[in-house]
């Protein structure tokens, strides 16, 4: 691959994702794009990046896009955050929201659907406390064909096998054939569809709890600071933010702040903490 090729790709996927890649990433580009460029009848990357380059089919750019914005996902992924989803988020909304009775989710880059449906499972366990209330899921990503993929909700052994116990393999999925297919009304708790982390949020509506995990890491720190600054338009004071392991507003922004004692989650800054305590 030559510097001008993956100039191109790069400032491509920079315009319409936010992704910013670094020449130590190009063999990524390569591994990617070469199955892209077998698909549309290229020689290789050479001939995809004239196409590219010459921008005349709306679908390539928006399929090499899709390729390369597309990551890993798994169930129950760090565990961590999901305790404390039901071990002190949940607890906290149930008792702040009690009039309203409503509760609103966004799972952000959710790529395959693991993670929505990791929460919707939470809060299926969690029915009871629940009765009488409006709980939404909503589940964005950027590519239309891992979209599919998460709504069918039909995932393989390997992937099942990644973070999902076993009582709730057992309790919500259905093998069908060498896959298996997740409940169909864990499905319809979730739902998925397409967003852009650069656009205007605002369309989405407000949510108490963003999970936007392991996706800033790929973001240069101006994008990361406007897609955090954006996300905090979209929470009430007392909404709770997830970040991944890596990730941190530390340096980034200063619309959220750590919330005490905890790693990953996050609070809107203020002149005190979202009053938080763990159930029990």
């Amino acid at each position: 691959m030559n510097v001008s090729d993956f100039e191109l790709i790069a400032q491509l996927l920079k315009e319409r994702s936010g992704l910013a890649l670094n020449k130590d990433k190009a063999y990524l580009l390569e591994s990617r794009l070469n199955p892209v460029a077998r698909k549309w009848n290229f020689a290789g990357f050479d001939e995809l990046a004239q196409a590219v380059r010459a921008g005349r089919d709306e679908a390539l750019l928006v399929e090499v896009t899709e390729a390369m914005t597309t990551n890993e996902s798994f169930f129950f992924r760090d565990q961590k955050p999901f305790e404390q989803f039901t071990g002190m988020v949940l607890p906290h909304l149930l008792e702040s929201r009690k009039n309203q009775r409503s509760i609103r989710i966004w799972s952000a880059a959710c790529s395959s659907g693991q993670e929505p449906y990791t929460l919707a499972m939470l809060l299926k366990e969690n029915a009871a406390k629940l009765e009488g209330w409006k709980v939404d899921i909503v589940a964005t990503d950027l590519s239309n064909q891992i979209l599919d993929k998460a709504r069918a909700g039909l995932y393989s052994q390997f992937e099942v096998q990644r973070g999902l116990p076993i009582t709730l393999l057992v309790k919500y999925f259905k093998q069908t054939g060498e896959r298996w297919q997740i409940d169909e009304g864990i499905r319809k708790m979730v739902k998925f569809q397409k967003f852009n982390l650069l656009d205007d949020m605002k369309p989405l509506g407000r949510f108490d709890v963003v999970f936007c995990r392991n996706v800033l890491i790929y973001f240069d720190p101006p994008t990361k600071s406007k897609i955090l600054a954006n996300v905090a338009e979209q929470m009430p004071a007392d909404g709770f933010l997830y970040l991944g392991g890596a990730e941190t507003v530390l340096g980034t922004t200063d619309r959220f702040q750590v919330l005490t004692g905890q790693r990953g989650i996050y609070t809107l800054a203020g002149d005190g903490q979202t009053p938080v305590r763990a159930a029990g």
